[in-house]
């Protein structure tokens, strides 16, 4: 049973995601709360597996408020819920530590099967919301140095890291590379073991500053 707690500053809305959630026999909402604050105060008590969180909210906003359960409580993952697409909030809320951040018109079948995914360590982003992540990266970046660890990746790696910039899925870099998409998700894990990466969406981030034309 997944369990999800619910943050969000209109009741509303936190009605109707409970009530859709609830249709998943495989997920509780466990709990609700008006702000980031609020939400802080409920995790140690209630141990929620996902945190669905909203952006703009009163006393605590969402990116402090993941970046706060990001260092006091790491086994919980946050997914961004929210009606505000902003390059600024997207990147944000991923680098402070959001596993997922998708829109409020996500259709339902749709969130039921990002929750699951960011519950099993995987990162979800809305359509769009990838490229809207990258506009974080500058530029003009020349003070970007290569870490020495990319110097361990093989070139096969490399390859592939260099399609993660793109915004390539296991799918695809599988049928860019004519490999396995098993043999794709081994070189996407060995590349995040080497580089010290939380996950996809940093190794795509590093990539795309290091090797944008």
């Amino acid at each position: 049973m997944i369990r999800i707690l619910l943050v969000d500053d209109q009741l509303l809305i936190r009605q109707g995601l409970k009530s859709l959630l609830e249709c998943n026999s495989d997920m509780q909402v466990v709990g609700e709360a008006e702000n980031g604050q609020r939400a802080l105060e409920q995790i140690s008590i209630l141990k929620p597996d996902i945190v669905l969180m909203d952006i703009r909210m009163p006393v605590m906003d969402g990116v402090a408020a993941t970046g706060a359960i990001a260092q006091q409580y790491p086994n919980t993952k946050v997914l961004v819920l929210t009606t505000f697409d902003d390059d600024g909030y997207v990147s944000q809320a991923m680098r402070v530590g959001a596993k997922g951040y998708l829109l409020k018109d996500t259709e339902p079948d749709e969130l039921a099967l990002a929750i699951r995914a960011v519950c099993k360590g995987h990162t979800q982003l809305g359509p769009g919301l990838f490229e809207k992540a990258l506009m974080s990266v500058p530029e003009s970046a020349p003070s970007v140095t290569q870490p020495p660890e990319l110097a361990q990746l093989t070139r096969r790696e490399l390859d592939v890291l260099r399609l993660m910039a793109s915004g390539s899925n296991n799918r695809e870099i599988a049928q860019s590379l004519f490999l396995s998409e098993n043999t794709v998700k081994n070189y996407v894990t060995n590349i995040l073991s080497r580089l010290n990466l939380r996950d996809r969406t940093q190794a795509a981030l590093l990539a795309h500053s290091l090797f944008k034309e």
